[in-house]
């Protein structure tokens, strides 16, 4: 049996209003516990200490989650590199209690209870896995550049959640098509983390999600994580990600990526299933979350990651060879806890964008969200020189307030370093939570940006490139890092969260948006694809024709997942990157919904025979 420290690491504490004070403690002590309030306050100062709440804090494998028990349980080790997380759980008197004091703080404090989630709703809804169902209708012919696996995966809720939820929140789930000499198999699995294992064995959802951080009702749910935690029932020693977010394919290993946790490694089978091997950690070297967009140099072959967390050092730096063997990790110095989703390279840097969606607990009192962006600070860009064994070499640049969930790409030009981002003036996090709103798209202000550093001057600019509505930007991957023509992104719907079709931007062009109201072609737009009146895809990939050094850089493909909200069907369509043609060259009838999701990858037949 599993050794458990029930100490709690560390807190945040938080004050709470008198009008809530008596109505919690009535609740707790009916149930004969102690009630989890101190002296109530008068009045709400900044850091007042009478609630102590869930933290974030590391636990005994160094992997972010609110604090809780340290168990010394160990996973089943597949090989040096590669465990598999237990799922033992305690289901007894104490996960019965909390239970019953989870109800009632639900009761008491929830406002929504009846309201239908608004990323539950439609084709947000999730679906069930599916086995590999083969020999699927194709309109038109895949072409050969094809053969491989396309990967889609998202949040996919395994259990309904017990009060709030936000879109970030599900369970991840992979959707994928098997191609192989032009027929076509679809599969669909969950990533078999910790928490959905553990979940699984109780049958509900049983862990602290962002959704329900929010106001009194999460600062209480955040203590009830917390007991859960202290008293075994359930175990965050293995992490308690979702693995919902990304994938890449490095070192013969495919990874489904969350920026809370560690990698998980997916096999795909010979006949496109797909089986999770268990969470990567490299030999015990990683001991921090890891980036859910790591980028590979696609000449070195290394991969390059960082991860963020709420406790210092609040960003870490690691390079990985093409070989797989992680390098000692460099502290970076950043503003404060902040939420990073992505990063860039070069040949030469790495490049970190510290943006003030800031972790600020003390806002739950207010009612808010956990997370809030704060306009009042500037963006900062952090450029290290790449190899760095620490971060004094990094140069620091500062660009009025804004945020990016995604970078384009990047590179060098004389004394500049250039990035291209898909730019969000500001960002309310709490858009993409809770009930059905009438209006609702929290990402349709994301703009195409290119900024300048000069590692000389230190002088920093930035300029529009686009209208607003576009994100999940892909290249041509053989450019990572290196000056390239051509960006690839989604076309975000106005009203609601949902992605209405592509379109392809020329870098080497100067936009012509002035005086128009939406994207089309002329100046730097080269093509838009429209997938029609009541359908909506996901992030596309760009598979190149060929992997040979003449082929042009557009000259391949875009595959991506479509759903018809008419017929609720969904295909997987196929376009010519190169003339961006509205109508695709080729289209893989599914036999079942795809809900919509986030990231993509595609992994050529050769990365598939060459997986370890």
């Amino acid at each position: 049996m599993a050794r458990c420290d029930s100490s709690i690491l560390s807190t945040v504490r938080c004050c709470i209003p008198n009008n809530y004070v008596s109505r919690i403690s009535q609740h707790f002590q009916s149930m004969n516990l102690s009630p989890f309030l101190r002296q109530p306050c008068t009045n709400i100062p900044p850091n007042s200490v009478p609630l102590y709440i869930c933290a974030f804090s590391r636990n005994s494998t160094g992997v972010v989650s609110a604090a809780g028990t340290h168990c010394d349980a160990k996973p089943k080790q597949v090989n040096n590199d590669i465990s598999i997380p237990s799922s033992s759980h305690k289901n007894g008197v104490a996960s019965q209690i909390i239970d019953a004091v989870e109800k009632l703080n639900i009761w008491a404090f929830y406002p929504h209870l009846k309201k239908p989630l608004q990323f539950l709703q439609g084709n947000f809804a999730p679906v069930q896995e599916h086995e590999p169902i083969s020999d699927l209708i194709i309109e038109g012919s895949l072409p050969n550049c094809l053969n491989g696996e396309f990967l889609r995966i998202g949040p996919n809720p395994m259990f309904n959640p017990v009060a709030g939820y936000h879109w970030f929140d599900g369970d991840g789930m992979i959707h994928a098509l098997r191609i192989k000499d032009g027929k076509a198999t679809y599969a669909a699995r969950f990533v078999q983390t910790s928490r959905l294992k553990q979940e699984e064995n109780f049958g509900a959802a049983k862990f602290w999600k962002l959704g329900d951080m929010k106001g009194v009702f999460g600062l209480l749910m955040g203590q009830i994580f917390n007991l859960r935690s202290s008293f075994n029932v359930i175990d965050t020693s293995q992490g308690s990600g979702t693995g919902n977010t990304a994938m890449t394919y490095h070192n013969g290993k495919l990874l489904a990526l969350h920026e809370g946790d560690k990698p998980y490694a997916i096999r795909v089978l010979e006949d496109g299933d797909l089986q999770t091997l268990g969470f990567l950690d490299y030999e015990t070297k990683l001991r921090q979350p890891f980036t859910a967009h790591p980028k590979v140099d696609p000449v070195t072959g290394e991969l390059f990651a960082f991860g963020y967390q709420f406790q210092p050092p609040y960003c870490v730096y690691r390079v990985i060879s093409k070989e797989g063997i992680m390098q000692e990790a460099v502290p970076i110095t950043i503003s404060g806890p902040i939420m990073m989703h992505d990063f860039a390279i070069t040949e030469h840097y790495a490049i970190f964008m510290d943006m003030p969606l800031c972790l600020l607990p003390e806002e739950m009192v207010k009612g808010n969200l956990i997370f809030r962006f704060d306009e009042k600070k500037p963006a900062r860009i952090g450029i290290l020189p790449r190899y760095a064994k620490n971060e004094s070499a990094i140069k620091w640049f500062e660009l009025p307030t804004c945020f990016a969930f995604h970078t384009v790409n990047a590179w060098e030009e004389d004394d500049e370093v250039i990035l291209y981002i898909c730019r969000l003036p500001e960002f309310d996090l709490d858009m993409a939570a809770g009930p059905v709103r009438d209006s609702h798209n929290p990402f349709h202000r994301s703009t195409l940006f290119e900024m300048r550093f000069n590692m000389k001057t230190g002088n920093a600019s930035q300029k529009p490139l686009s209208l607003s509505g576009v994100d999940f930007p892909r290249i041509n991957e053989k450019f990572t890092g290196r000056k390239h023509q051509y960006a690839y992104c989604t076309i975000l719907a106005k009203s609601t969260a949902k992605l209405e079709g592509l379109v392809k931007f020329n870098l080497s062009e100067k936009p012509a948006f002035e005086g128009k109201n939406r994207i089309e072609v002329g100046g730097n737009v080269e093509g838009v694809i429209d997938f029609g009146s009541g359908r909506y895809g996901s992030e596309a990939v760009f598979v190149p024709r060929s992997a040979s050094k003449d082929e042009t850089e557009d000259d391949g493909y875009l595959i991506c997942f479509v759903h018809d909200e008419d017929t609720g069907k969904s295909e997987v369509c196929v376009y010519d990157a190169k003339t961006m043609a509205r109508d695709p060259v080729a289209i893989v009838k599914l036999p079942c919904r795809v809900p919509y999701g986030f990231h993509a990858l595609f992994v050529t037949e050769e990365e598939l025979q060459s997986q370890r």
